[in-house]
């Protein structure tokens, strides 16, 4: 139901909720693996919009390699106390909470010792700075954590099974989502042939060519995203496979927006009108695709989950 729902509102090219991260990461997670009371405290507040949900997992030094993050909370009473900085950290200047994973055994390392918090983004101690992007909005920020006091209560999955419970909730983004990403591509796709059309370049033999692979590329992700949604529907755990729906969507959008980047040249860079056509959000789309293949865990470090642990392959020396 949620990819059709999700998929329609794409179609119809209704807003998007400011509460995404939340719904599609953070509320899954919490009916699966949460208390009831962080349920009755979370659900609630998220689907009325509240309480708006960002999420904290890189920092710097550990942008894709999740497993290397350095903050740390010490339990004192009944209470984390946190320290350490998270950087890239999707809806900050929004977020009135926060997930976000921190290491609580001291002398841990790797993905030992983590644990999933959430945190109070109006508390003592948490400072958020604005990163301007290239596209001239702040989706991102960075966040500062110092003496963060953090109830106990506020740990999801548990105390050191944080690295478990991040894993899961990643999978919620490639369950559903692909339905209405493949949606929102082809609408994306659309566009930019009736701007090739109005360029007069809809002749143009080399375009054509690159076009039609784009439209392939688009279909692939439809009959994965058909695959994956079965398989869901059925309660088979995605685990380490998950990694190639990430990894096929990033491309395949990265991908559809080079071509578009081709269609333009140097133009693509200009926020000004090309042969009186306003591109403006195709433009900021363009822009934002160069991010998709690094968040999330970049198309690297997802290759590697693929050869090792889904194909089978012998780790690299």
């Amino acid at each position: 139901m949620r990819a059709i729902h999700d998929a329609e509102l794409v179609r119809a090219r209704a807003p998007r909720s400011v509460n995404s991260l939340g719904l599609v990461f953070l509320a899954p997670t919490v009916m699966a693996v949460g208390t009831s009371e962080q349920r009755a405290d979370i659900i609630g507040p998220m689907l009325r919009n509240e309480v708006i949900w960002c999420q904290g997992f890189s920092e710097p030094g550990a942008g894709s390699d999740l497993a290397a993050l350095r903050t740390h909370g010490v339990l004192d009473g009944d209470e984390f106390v946190v320290n350490g900085q998270k950087v890239w950290t999707t809806f900050a200047s929004r977020g009135d909470r926060m997930f976000t994973m921190v290491r609580t055994e001291p002398g841990s390392s790797r993905h030992r010792g983590l644990s999933l918090l959430l945190i109070d983004m109006h508390a003592p101690g948490v400072e958020v700075r604005p990163i301007r992007q290239m596209s001239g909005v702040s989706e991102f920020g960075e966040v500062f954590l110092t003496d963060v006091r953090v109830p106990a209560s506020q740990c999801l999955g548990g105390v050191g099974n944080g690295w478990a419970t991040a894993m899961l909730l990643l999978s919620f983004e490639r369950g559903a989502a692909g339905i209405s990403q493949y949606t929102a591509y082809q609408q994306a796709y659309d566009e930019i042939v009736r701007v090739a059309r109005a360029l007069g370049r809809a002749g143009d033999p080399v375009l054509r060519q690159e076009l039609a692979r784009r439209r392939v590329e688009l279909e692939c992700l439809r009959y994965q995203a058909m695959h994956v949604l079965t398989e869901v529907e059925r309660g088979r755990d995605l685990g380490a496979s998950s990694s190639v729906t990430k990894l096929q969507w990033s491309q395949a959008y990265q991908g559809l927006f080079e071509t578009f980047d081709e269609l333009l040249g140097a133009d693509v860079a200009l926020l000004r009108p090309t042969a009186d056509l306003d591109l403006t959000a195709l433009r900021q789309e363009s822009f934002w695709t160069r991010s998709v293949t690094i968040w999330g865990g970049s198309s690297q470090v997802q290759r590697t989950i693929v050869a090792e642990r889904v194909l089978g392959l012998p780790r690299g020396s």
